[in-house]
């Protein structure tokens, strides 16, 4: 892969990643949650999703997935109603009488938040579509497919693992001090679960 290529694949990346989804949705809550640190567990079960999607697209599964309407109606489907399940119980979480904000969660364990970002993302088939369309143009057939789908996965990793943790957590954080109050907690279950629901809602309708 040439420098240039590899740079227009960065800034691709980049603006992907900047895009809000239920991937930010889930980093920000996880941040509010049991903060920024631990947030990370969370970023990372995502990133094991692009992996493996990526490793569909590369293995030709993705074309499959992509022309059957039927597989992926039903992944898309099944993601949906994961996202409005989050976002339900994000809305119907109790809030925590404490003037410490994240008391009241820091029995999720890192396990929970990675198996949980994994499912958010994996359940996305429009992920596989849109690798489908948006690998081959950082793909030469005349060099070895194996380096330049590992530098590929690799960027978008690296790139998204910065974006979610770096950005995305850290804006979480900043609503923080709201969650002080049992006011504070519910205003904000019902605005992340909010937006659990919507992105679900976007998935099953778009």
């Amino acid at each position: 892969m040439s420098w240039s290529t590899w740079v227009t694949l960065l800034l691709a990346c980049l603006l992907i990643s900047f895009t809000p989804g239920a991937g930010a949705v889930n980093t920000m809550s996880n941040a509010i949650a049991v903060g920024h640190r631990r947030a990370i567990w969370g970023v990372l079960g995502q990133q094991a999703a692009l992996i493996i999607q990526l490793a569909i697209v590369a293995a030709g599964l993705g074309v499959i997935i992509a022309r059957s309407p039927t597989a992926f109606e039903v992944i898309r489907y099944t993601g949906a109603a994961y996202l409005v399940y989050l976002g339900v119980r994000q809305i119907l979480q109790r809030p925590v009488a404490t003037a410490d904000p994240t008391a009241g969660t820091r029995t999720q364990t890192a396990w929970a938040m990675f198996v949980q970002g994994l499912w958010v993302n994996l359940l996305n088939p429009k992920a596989i579509v849109f690798f489908l369309a948006f690998i081959p143009g950082f793909v030469r057939p005349e060099t070895g497919f194996l380096l330049q789908y590992l530098i590929i996965g690799i960027t978008i990793v690296v790139v998204d693992i910065v974006v979610m943790w770096l950005f995305f957590a850290l804006v979480g954080r900043g609503f923080a001090r709201a969650t002080r109050s049992e006011r504070g907690q519910r205003r904000l279950n019902i605005f992340f679960g909010t937006l659990f629901i919507g992105v679900g809602i976007l998935l099953a309708v778009a």
